[in-house]
C-alpha cells in the first residue's frame, strides 16, 4: 500500500493545510469508509497480537476508565529471545480485561503493516518530522484517558467504529517531552483546558489533526472503536543548541575556563563580560555557512528509515521493485473489509437483491447466502469465502460487492 500526503488530506490540499491549519488550529476531515480500509483491520490487529514475543508491558498497555492497569495484572514473566527477563502479555488475561471494558494501546506500530507504514511515510514526506504510531482500541462508554495535551502534533486516523472527541479551547505553549511538562497534575489540566471548542464525531475513514499542546479527550460511540494516533515529532529550536554545542567544541573560546569568583565586584563583572562575549560568539557561529548547512541537513533528514528491502533484486534474481509488498493479511490471500456491516440480502419473489447506496444489486440464491455470510463479518479473505461457499465464484462476487461500495480491499 502506498499513500501520498495529498491523498491523506484529500479533499483538502496540502497548500491549504499549511496556510491555515498547521501548528495553528485543529482540523477534522471526512473520508468515507473505504479511505483507510487498507491501513489496519481487526484481522491485522489479531495477527499482530499473535506475534507474542514482540509485545511487553511497555509496548502493549491496558487502561480501564482512565486508570492504567499494572503490567503484572495482564502479563507474566517470560524470557525474551535475547534470554532476558520480560513481562509478556498473556492473551487470556488481556481478553479478561477487555471483557471488563479496558482499552488496549499498542505502541510504536508505525512500520508493522504496509498500511501503517504508508501513512507514516506520507506524513514524513511532507517534512512534518518523525512519525510514531500508536493504536488505540476502545469500547463504547469506556474512556481511556482524561483531558490532556500531547507534546507532539497528533494525526488521528479512524479505521474502525466511531469515537467522539472533545476538543477544548486551551493550548499549552509548545510543550516538549521533558519532566517539566510531565509533572502537571490533572487538576491543572482541567483548569487549563478552558471551554469546549467543539465535539468531533470521528467515523471510519475520518482524520483529525491536533497541533501540539492542544487539549482533548475522546470516548468511543460505537460498540468498538479503533484509531491510530500518529505523533509527529518535529525538529525543535532546542536542536539548534545541540548543533551549536557540537560546533563550540572546536572553538577555543568555549574551552577556556570561566573567570574565578571571589565575591568581588570585579570578579562578577569579568564573568558577566565573558558570558556576553560567548553569547556573541554563539550568534556568530549560528550564522556560519557550515553550521547552517548542518542544520538544513538535520531538518531535511528528520524522519525514520523504513522498508527498502528487496533481497531477490540484490541477488539479481528479479528486477528492482518487482518483489511483492508484504501481505496485508495472513497467507498472502486477498482480503476485503466490510463497509456495510449488518446489510442483508432481501428476497423479491424468486430473486434476491442487496440494496446499496449505488442502487440495487441482484443476486442468485447461492450468492445471496454467501453475501449474507460476508456482510456479517468485519472482513473476509477470498480463500475463506471459497471454503465456506464452494458453489459461488468467490472472486466474481467479491468484485461485485466491491463495485457496489459494500467492500474495500484491505
Amino acid at each position: 500500500m502506498r499513500m501520498t500526503f495529498a491523498e491523506l488530506l484529500a479533499p483538502m490540499t496540502p497548500e491549504q493545510f499549511f496556510a491555515e491549519y498547521h501548528d495553528r488550529k485543529p482540523l477534522h476531515l471526512r473520508g468515507g469508509l473505504a479511505k483507510f480500509a487498507g491501513v489496519l483491520s481487526w484481522r491485522q490487529i489479531n495477527r499482530l497480537l499473535d506475534m507474542t514475543h514482540i509485545w511487553s508491558g511497555q509496548s502493549l498497555k491496558l487502561v480501564l476508565d482512565g486508570t492504567p492497569i499494572p503490567a503484572e495484572q495482564y502479563c507474566a514473566r517470560a524470557t525474551s529471545r535475547d534470554n532476558e527477563g520480560v513481562m509478556q502479555p498473556v492473551a487470556a488475561r488481556v481478553q479478561d480485561w477487555v471483557r471488563r471494558g479496558a482499552s488496549v494501546v499498542l505502541n510504536d506500530v508505525d512500520s508493522l503493516t504496509p498500511g501503517l507504514a504508508a501513512v507514516s511515510q506520507a506524513l514524513e514526506s511532507a517534512g512534518l518530522g518523525k512519525a510514531q504510531g500508536n493504536v488505540y482500541i476502545s469500547w463504547q462508554s469506556h474512556k481511556a484517558f482524561p483531558s490532556h495535551y500531547d507534546t507532539h502534533d497528533v494525526w488521528a486516523v479512524q479505521v474502525e467504529g466511531e469515537k467522539t472527541w472533545n476538543v477544548w479551547e486551551g493550548r499549552a505553549d509548545w510543550p516538549i517531552p521533558h519532566p517539566a511538562f510531565r509533572t502537571e497534575g490533572q487538576a491543572h489540566h482541567e483548569q487549563a483546558k478552558g471551554r469546549l471548542r467543539e465535539k468531533v464525531l470521528l467515523k471510519a475513514g475520518d482524520l483529525l489533526y491536533l497541533p501540539r499542546g492542544w487539549y482533548h479527550d475522546a470516548l468511543a460511540e460505537a460498540p468498538a472503536s479503533v484509531h491510530v494516533a500518529f505523533g509527529m515529532h518535529a525538529p525543535l529550536g532546542m536542536d539548534v543548541l545541540n548543533i551549536l554545542h557540537e560546533r563550540a567544541l572546536y572553538d577555543v573560546e568555549f574551552r577556556k575556563p570561566l573567570p574565578r569568583q571571589d565575591g568581588s565586584a570585579a570578579a562578577k563583572f569579568a564573568l558577566t563580560t565573558r558570558a556576553g562575549q560567548l553569547a556573541q560568539r554563539l550568534a556568530e557561529l549560528a550564522r556560519d555557512p557550515k553550521v547552517m548547512a548542518a542544520l538544513e541537513r538535520f531538518v531535511a533528514d528528520y524522519h525514520f528509515t523504513r522498508g527498502g528491502n528487496d533481497l531477490l533484486a540484490a541477488r539479481g534474481l528479479t528486477p528492482p521493485g518487482a518483489a511483492p509488498e508484504a501481505p496485508a493479511v495472513a497467507e498472502d490471500a486477498p482480503a476485503w473489509k466490510v463497509l456495510a456491516p449488518g446489510a442483508k440480502p432481501v428476497r423479491r419473489g424468486a430473486d434476491w437483491v442487496l440494496k446499496t447506496e449505488r442502487g440495487t444489486l441482484p443476486l442468485a440464491p447461492p450468492e445471496a447466502e454467501a453475501a449474507g455470510w460476508i456482510l456479517a463479518r468485519p472482513d473476509v479473505a477470498e480463500p475463506e469465502l471459497r471454503a465456506a461457499h464452494p458453489g459461488v465464484d468467490a472472486a466474481a462476487l467479491l468484485a461485485r460487492l466491491t463495485e457496489a461500495g459494500l467492500l474495500a480491499a484491505a
